[in-house]
């Protein structure tokens, strides 16, 4: 398992809604590796949000294991798993899930305070994020005083507060233009480069194969293929 950094093996997650019992994922093994670029891609109700959750290890499967840099995540106290995960990921999501009544550079600063890190380490790393993503003018901004895509942007700058080995996005684009969201895939794709292992969920077909390495389409809850680009080409695998 030393090149895996998240593992899901034959894991189901079942949901009981009144007397139903609701199967959003089934047997389902995906593997990520450290340094790739991952799309998992599926139509609405697929079960590919299911999947970012147990991925990201934001949620515990009903039935098969889940292992996050070579730990099974069953095994670990709560707190424990809040730690890792703070460490080893780093989120980002559709709707921004900015705090409204933060400036932007206090939700920059958030995700280290968790991680026990002094003020000024933490106010000097969110300025240097904020830079990085060509906001630090707008650092003492509201969410209500930015555009979506500097909102995303500024998401993406908390996603890296930890400096986290993993960015897992949930539709990093779905709420953003087309020429604000491929900027901000190309940022994603820039963070590759450097080492980033990156997971997108998504529903578009064509922004998973223009960017992943890797595409694992989920449909009705299972997985129904895997691809992977191989010299230039995909191929299932």
């Amino acid at each position: 398992m030393k090149n895996k950094i998240i593992e899901l093996r034959n894991v189901s997650k079942h949901y009981e809604v009144g007397e139903d019992l609701v199967r959003a994922l089934e047997e389902v093994s995906i593997e990520i590796e450290k340094g790739d670029f991952v799309a998992v891609m599926g139509p609405s109700g697929s079960g590919k949000s299911t999947s970012m959750n147990l991925i990201g290890s934001l949620d515990l499967a009903s039935k098969g294991e889940i292992y996050l840099d070579g730990n099974n995540i069953e095994e670990l106290e709560e707190s424990e798993l809040a730690q890792i995960r703070g460490k080893k990921i780093g989120f980002i999501f559709q709707q921004f899930n900015l705090i409204p009544n933060l400036t932007a550079k206090e939700n920059v600063m958030l995700p280290m305070l968790f991680q026990g890190k002094e003020e000024i380490e933490r106010e000097l790393k969110a300025n240097e994020l904020l830079d990085l993503v060509d906001l630090g003018k707008r650092k003492n901004h509201y969410p209500n005083q930015l555009s979506g895509g500097q909102q995303q942007r500024v998401a993406i700058a908390r996603a890296l507060a930890n400096d986290p080995e993993v960015i897992l996005a949930d539709e990093p684009t779905g709420n953003l233009d087309t020429k604000t969201g491929e900027m901000v895939m190309n940022f994603l794709g820039k963070l590759n480069k450097e080492g980033k292992t990156i997971i997108i969920v998504t529903h578009n077909p064509e922004l998973a194969r223009e960017h992943a390495k890797t595409i694992y389409s989920v449909k009705d809850g299972h997985i129904e293929s895997l691809e992977k680009k191989i010299n230039g080409k995909w191929k299932r695998v």
